[in-house]
């Protein structure tokens, strides 16, 4: 029966992509689709030309909280792999990768592959911390992953190809790596102290010897909210260890931020990062690789320039 449903959907998604521009026929290259747009730039450097790629967060998204349309959902129960955070990321899109399994589409959680950590503080402790990309060396072991799904599960996929894309771009992964550790050297080991709207540099911490004081929200999740005990006592930590700057997500106001500052009753400067989603072509967080040379920068600057 499953069988038979599937085919239906593919059948209407053809039928839709035909009724909005997307040709009289369905696409004979494999369907791969992606839950998040930093995994979706991800695959698209590892598969390059040999599938079709369709990324469902749109930029400057909260990976929290997007929505998908019905038409998406349908895309999902008919790809040829689905690739998702996993974690507990997609808070809000996992009932629809769990419905794409149950139909018998291969799923890969890319986070269940990274060596994940789990939070240590805040109301998600001992929970997996979903924010891996925020180290390059993660990513790699990422990579790898969906390499191994695409041979294993996408029978039509060109695995020569996949092979040479996925070693250019391990290649620009371990230079980034180099890159970033470069850079964060100019850091005095005194200096690197973070403080973010929520948990979510805590691989990029362990990576790169940073020490985290703690979280506007004091949670692994943006849909969290922090009371004003949470940020009594963070301002509190902010003054004791006399941090210059706090790092906030570029998709989300800063004004939580700014009322730390004024609780904290010191001058820190509120500096944005891409740390939850890519943002639009053309702009300094437009790939995964931009991304994390553009906050590796901004985080350099805010923890150095006074």
């Amino acid at each position: 029966m499953k069988q038979v449903l599937r085919g239906v959907l593919v059948a209407l998604v053809a039928l839709l992509s035909a009724c909005t521009g997307g040709g009289n026929a369905p696409s004979s290259e494999p369907r791969i689709v992606v839950t998040t747009n930093i995994l979706g730039d991800v695959v698209r450097n590892i598969v390059g030309d040999t599938a079709e790629v369709r990324v469902l967060m749109k930029p400057n998204a909260d990976p929290h909280s997007f929505g998908i349309s019905a038409q998406e959902a349908a895309a999902m129960t008919t790809a040829d792999l689905v690739v998702y955070n996993g974690l507990g990321l997609e808070e809000s899109l996992q009932r629809h990768v769990d419905s794409a399994a149950e139909d018998g589409v291969p799923t890969l959680a890319v986070g269940d592959h990274v060596e994940p950590i789990r939070y240590s503080s805040g109301d998600s402790v001992g929970r997996p911390d979903p924010h891996f990309w925020t180290d390059p060396q993660r990513m790699l072991a990422g990579t790898d992953a969906i390499v191994d799904a695409l041979r294993e599960r996408v029978p039509d996929i060109d695995v020569e190809e996949v092979s040479t894309y996925a070693d250019n771009y391990r290649n620009e992964l371990r230079r980034l790596s180099d890159s970033m550790t470069e850079q964060f050297g100019k850091i005095p080991a005194e200096r690197r102290k973070l403080v973010t709207n929520h948990h979510v540099l805590g691989y990029m911490a362990q990576r790169f010897g940073f020490t985290i004081i703690g979280a506007i929200v004091p949670s692994g999740t943006t849909l969290a909210s922090p009371s004003s005990s949470d940020l009594e006592s963070l301002a509190g930590a902010v003054r004791s260890a006399g941090v210059p700057a706090v790092f906030v997500d570029s998709s989300h106001p800063d004004r939580l931020a700014r009322v730390l500052a004024e609780e904290a009753g010191v001058d820190v400067d509120v500096v944005s990062l891409y740390s939850e989603s890519l943002s639009e072509p053309g702009t300094s967080g437009a790939t995964y690789l931009d991304m994390m040379r553009t906050n590796t920068e901004a985080i350099v600057s805010g923890l150095t320039s006074r």
